[in-house]
């Protein structure tokens, strides 16, 4: 009797459990836990005093509340003394007008300057950026103290070389002592400080351009000006965009450059803008209260500058 042998079929080995991607609940909880400690810097350093700032501006908040005197609130109190204050209107139009031409004259010369790079060997455009680079990275008080040497009415190389050309008139002249030509000074300074990095921004989106649309559209008898206008602009229009709207805030926001070159000249009130105004009306003048609605409204109006471009970041897909 032949007896068969069963062999049992060998058991199918269980795949190794392979860790499956996190679900998308999951992944939004560790992008929360990861984004914890930045958030938290950011609301210590940068919450708190925009908090205290917004208390102080609804209070009387002066010297005597720096020893020790408790803050009385006073509600739209300070609103109310700087919005009809003249001199905060004539400051708020001349801010506006020198943000907008400076940053008008910032956008035209750092983009030709990105352009005209564009066209030069990789050397030279390497060592062009390397200078501007060096430029831009400059402490603001060291170029503010080569400025004013240059300008110097006794000693200055632009005086100097005025006179030399013709403009005798020029010989001796002090910059700082009237209105149109200090903004001119502040302006070329702010302005040669800020080109720099339109220049850079702007050079490292044109040189992402495909190459053949450019070359299509010389082919097509397109002009320098002609391909610029209907080619490259549009192609790089967010980084245009997202330039003018950071050089408009600086340049809005600008204090160094006129709190120093104030000095020279002694026509303060002629010259203010609105961050040199907080500062008087703050550290110099003792109303914390009055300086810190005069900031919000300063914040108020740089949101109201930027809400377009947030609105156009908001409507692109993601």
């Amino acid at each position: 009797m032949t007896t068969a042998v069963q062999q049992r079929a060998p058991r199918a080995r269980r795949p190794q459990r392979v860790s499956e991607p996190l679900s998308r609940r999951s992944e939004r909880r560790m992008a929360a836990l990861l984004l914890v400690p930045a958030v938290a810097v950011v609301a210590l350093a940068l919450g708190y005093p925009l908090v205290r700032q917004v208390v102080m501006s609804f209070q009387q908040f002066g010297l005597a509340q720096q020893f020790g005197q408790p803050p009385e609130f006073v509600g739209l109190s300070n609103y109310t003394s700087v919005l009809s204050d003249p001199s905060f209107w004539a400051v708020l139009g001349r801010s506006v007008g020198f943000c907008f031409v400076v940053a008008l004259i910032t956008m035209v010369v750092g983009t030709a300057g990105a352009l005209l790079l564009t066209a030069c060997s990789r050397p030279v455009a390497v060592c062009v950026q390397v200078v501007m680079l060096l430029a831009w990275a400059m402490p603001v008080l060291s170029s503010l103290q080569v400025f004013q040497w240059m300008f110097d009415s006794r000693s200055g190389v632009v005086d100097w070389a005025l006179a030399g050309v013709g403009f005798d008139g020029m010989a001796g002249f002090n910059w700082f002592s009237t209105p149109g030509a200090f903004f001119s000074v502040a302006g070329l300074l702010v302005t040669w400080m800020s080109v720099p990095l339109v220049v850079f921004m702007v050079y490292a989106a044109v040189t992402q351009i495909d190459t053949s649309v450019l070359e299509a559209a010389a082919l097509d008898g397109a002009n320098a000006v002609q391909a610029f206008r209907h080619v490259i602009a549009p192609s790089i229009a967010p980084v245009l965009a997202l330039v003018t709207l950071l050089e408009i805030i600086w340049d809005l926001r600008v204090f160094t450059q006129f709190h120093v070159l104030q000095a020279n000249g002694g026509i303060t009130e002629q010259t203010n803008v609105l961050g040199t105004y907080v500062y008087q009306v703050g550290l110099a003048g003792g109303n914390y209260g009055a300086a810190s609605a005069a900031a919000l409204l300063l914040l108020l109006l740089t949101l109201g500058i930027s809400a377009r471009y947030i609105a156009l970041l908001l409507k692109e897909p993601a």
